[in-house]
């Protein structure tokens, strides 16, 4: 298929470039600076500089592309700007849907989070409802969703927290920094990882999925008072002292789905997926 990859430079973009490209795909790639579109055609990809904020420039880039199938991998994550990130979601993702529709393009697959889920005891599973309490993280990723839902076929990944190259759970990363500053929790807040390879391979077989909504998690959701001592033991950093408290969203997802749907994480806990980060 042509494909344009929205976010091609992002952590997910980077590993899903050239997965799209082995298995035979055309591929249009995004990026807002020159050197991201650099990198895009050195990969072997068309590139295209793409503001989607830009809706007039957003219907060009697609009359242009005519993609079969649009992934959407745009974040403004990397940089922890999450007001820029939540206007992607909702003002991004609404101009690249309406392009894509009007250049006849017929699919999409897009990032969503899977900690948009609401109070429950257990893995949360797609069928059930978002969170209207958390309005400010879960209704940007609502409005992405209710967008994506709107194209003629749809996958919507919610993955669960990315870890690995590119990412905040990386050597040198985010987390890094917030367990040297002795600012991260370990309590009983229960998070589902999935590594980044994981997630783009994830999203390469969305484009033969069907329509709907999936969970891209590993197979393990765990308490911090678990993943953080083992993310400092594979950054060679003291673990920080164990905490209380969980919010009642705070439950991991299940990739029961995923799993139904044939994807096989290579990292299937952060157990042994977090000892490799520096191997």
């Amino acid at each position: 298929m042509r494909v344009l990859l929205a976010g091609a430079t992002g952590a997910i973009g980077r590993q899903l470039l050239p997965l799209l490209l082995s298995a035979g795909h055309t591929v249009v790639g995004t990026s807002r600076s020159t050197s991201g579109m650099a990198a895009i055609r050195a990969a072997g990809a068309d590139a295209v500089r793409l503001d989607v904020f830009d809706r007039d420039a957003t219907f060009q880039a697609l009359a242009d592309a005519r993609p079969d199938v649009v992934i959407h991998q745009l974040t403004a994550l990397g940089e922890r700007r999450f007001d820029e990130n939540a206007r992607i979601r909702r003002e991004g993702t609404r101009n690249l849907v309406d392009a894509a529709v009007k250049a006849g393009t017929g699919q999409i697959v897009a990032q969503s989070i899977s900690w948009v889920y609401g109070p429950g005891a257990a893995p949360a599973t797609e069928d059930e409802p978002l969170d209207a309490s958390r309005e400010g993280l879960v209704g940007p990723a609502r409005a992405l969703e209710e967008a994506a839902a709107s194209m003629e076929r749809h996958v919507v990944l919610r993955y669960g927290l990315l870890y690995g190259p590119g990412t905040w759970y990386s050597p040198g990363g985010w987390a890094e920094g917030e367990l040297r500053a002795g600012r991260m929790a370990a309590g009983a807040a229960v998070s589902s990882f999935v590594h980044v390879m994981d997630a783009a391979r994830a999203a390469l077989l969305a484009l033969d999925w069907p329509e709907g909504v999936v969970n891209v998690v590993d197979d393990e959701p765990a308490a911090a008072w678990e993943w953080v001592p083992a993310l400092a033991a594979a950054l060679d950093l003291p673990a920080p002292p164990l905490t209380v408290g969980r919010q009642g969203w705070e439950r991991g997802a299940s990739n029961a789905k995923a799993r139904a749907l044939g994807w096989r994480p290579a990292h299937p806990s952060w157990r042994t997926g977090f000892p490799a980060l520096t191997r």
